[in-house]
């Protein structure tokens, strides 16, 4: 596979450049020579990490607003990036997303309706300005955090699932439209992880995944120019097995 570095523009931008993994894949990409935005509602605690980072690695890190709801601002957003970097970036991921309760979300529609907005419209929204400017150029990479929850509907976070298969789905219509103009699109989908996000949730230990270790797979699969990656790789078993199981028999299960 192509590496997916577009020449000269070794800068990535970080959407939810505060959640834990941007915070693991932001170090692995300082480490590897990018420069950094890192993007966020909290500038506050982003200029805390970004301060870090350039400490640490000795890499240019900026720390910029974005909200992820804020659709009319996306564009301006894009623009903001290319003004930090002193040039349009080389590649941007999203790491922003939100986890509701499955029983809140089926009780209270405002509840799925943030899901739906965060998880799925507003990543769409963004990366589309990003697609254009990356499409243009010729050159660029594009990844965006989905989840295994997206491979299939189970009863247990249905509708967190459902967001999540919109945008692997976006991505991948993403990845047909920019791949002939040298843009690649990485689909990075985790199984459980240890972060703030499953913070007390009832989850099988064995299968939790460090951030750090996580962000490691990331990374490598979208400077690889990787369609998608499973993180860790024995999720694509995982789902491979239940997307297999007969309706008949899925219906009945407790997942």
């Amino acid at each position: 596979m192509a590496n997916a570095m577009p020449g000269s523009q070794k800068s990535v931008v970080l959407l939810g450049g505060g959640s834990t993994l941007a915070r693991a894949m932001a170090m692995r990409f300082a480490e590897k020579g990018f420069a950094l935005v890192l993007a966020d509602l909290d500038t506050a605690e982003l200029e805390v990490i970004a301060q870090d980072l350039r400490v640490r690695y000795g890499q240019s890190c900026r720390a910029l607003h974005f909200d992820a709801l804020d659709y009319g601002s996306h564009g301006d957003f894009a623009a903001e990036c290319a003004k930090a970097l002193g040039e349009t970036p080389g590649g941007v991921v999203v790491c922003f997303g939100v986890t509701p309760v499955q029983e809140d979300a089926q009780k209270d529609f405002s509840v799925a309706h943030h899901c739906l907005d965060v998880n799925y419209t507003g990543a769409m929204s963004v990366l589309e300005h990003f697609a254009t400017l990356f499409e243009t150029r010729g050159s660029g990479f594009i990844a965006a955090v989905s989840s295994v929850a997206g491979d299939r509907g189970r009863q247990s976070n249905y509708i967190y699932g459902a967001a999540k298969a919109a945008l692997s789905v976006y991505l991948c219509g993403l990845q047909n439209r920019l791949f002939k103009r040298g843009v690649y699109v990485t689909t990075i989908k985790p199984g459980f992880m240890d972060t703030k996000m499953t913070w007390g949730m009832d989850l099988p230990a064995r299968l939790l995944t460090d951030p750090e270790q996580a962000a490691g797979i990331a990374v490598q699969a979208i400077l690889k120019g990787r369609g998608e990656a499973y993180v860790p790789g024995y999720w694509r078993l995982i789902m491979l097995i239940i997307r297999h199981i007969p309706g008949m028999v899925f219906k009945r299960l407790s997942l």
